[in-house]
């Protein structure tokens, strides 16, 4: 009942959407693939802020002028795209969980059983010492059999578990791509640089960010500003640190904050962004990173 209560209400959430869809084929498709996630049991409960954003998006392509169709049609397609891959990896992340629970319940029953196979032998080797280095021998083959189980099902298990944990990255790093190319359509401009490391995401604003011994952003970084506040808007949500350099004592502490003004006025909330500057050699002078928590 539960499940056809859901079905229902997407039914429901998706109305307004589908009388617009004779006007294009792609709204049809769009809502079908949302009804799909909120139908299946398994994604149903998961990506609800995604899915709700590729709802809206599915609405904007339905109401689009003429001349907007394009734009809204792939931005729809994208936030689909997007509210999929953020819902599958939810999925992974929850079956992933569930491995690490099975596994743990394995190593505690296979504890439970050593014990109580250890009490048994104790008492049978009291009643028959005569046959001990018999029974000695037997014992130790049988530990070394169970050591050997034991690892076969722990080897079974990472196994399958860094299978899951790949799944989980390569969906994460989709869901970030999308945002990446979504934020740069919408911002009209290309971001930044970016990597992995320890850290987080990092994104680098290269040494022509500044002019020299000035604050001021330039033009080509502004850009790069307002197609990252789209990124940081769409699906990162943590918090974000901003370092900028400079071979000068102070102007680095004021480049951060020029790259911070930037991004709260492109939409970012003030509180998530922190700011650092600090002096570089010349080689690094005129740069800044913005690093995403994981």
């Amino acid at each position: 009942m539960a499940a056809l209560r859901k079905v229902m209400m997407a039914g429901v959430l998706m109305l307004p959407l589908c009388a617009h869809a004779a006007e294009d084929p792609a709204v049809a498709a769009f809502n079908q693939r949302l009804i799909s996630l909120q139908a299946d049991p398994g994604t149903a409960d998961v990506a609800a802020y995604e899915r709700l954003q590729a709802q809206q998006a599915v609405a904007a392509l339905a109401k689009a002028k003429r001349k907007e169709v394009d734009d809204a049609r792939y931005i729809a397609g994208r936030r689909v795209e997007i509210a999929e891959a953020s819902a599958r990896a939810a999925v992974a992340r929850r079956e992933l969980d569930r491995l690490e629970r099975t596994r743990s319940e394995l190593l505690i029953e296979a504890s439970r059983r050593e014990a109580v196979q250890a009490r048994q032998e104790a008492e049978r080797l009291r009643m028959q010492a005569q046959i001990q280095a018999e029974e000695a021998e037997r014992m130790r083959q049988a530990a070394e059999a169970e050591t050997l189980a034991r690892q076969d099902a722990e080897t079974a298990l990472t196994s399958v578990a860094g299978k899951q944990t790949a799944r989980l990255g390569a969906a994460q790093q989709t869901a970030a791509r999308l945002a990446r190319e979504e934020a740069e359509l919408v911002a009209g401009s290309k971001l930044p640089a970016s990597r992995f490391d320890a850290r987080g995401e990092v994104f680098t604003f290269t040494g022509d960010a500044y002019t020299a011994g000035k604050s001021a952003l330039s033009a080509a970084a502004r850009g790069q500003a307002k197609a990252l506040a789209e990124y940081l808007n769409i699906g990162k949500k943590g918090r974000v640190r901003i370092e900028a350099y400079d071979s000068a004592n102070g102007v680095g502490q004021q480049r951060a904050q020029a790259l911070r003004d930037a991004l709260v006025a492109g939409g970012v909330a003030a509180s998530r962004l922190q700011v650092s500057g600090k002096k570089a050699a010349a080689s690094k002078a005129r740069s800044a990173e913005v690093i995403i928590a994981p």
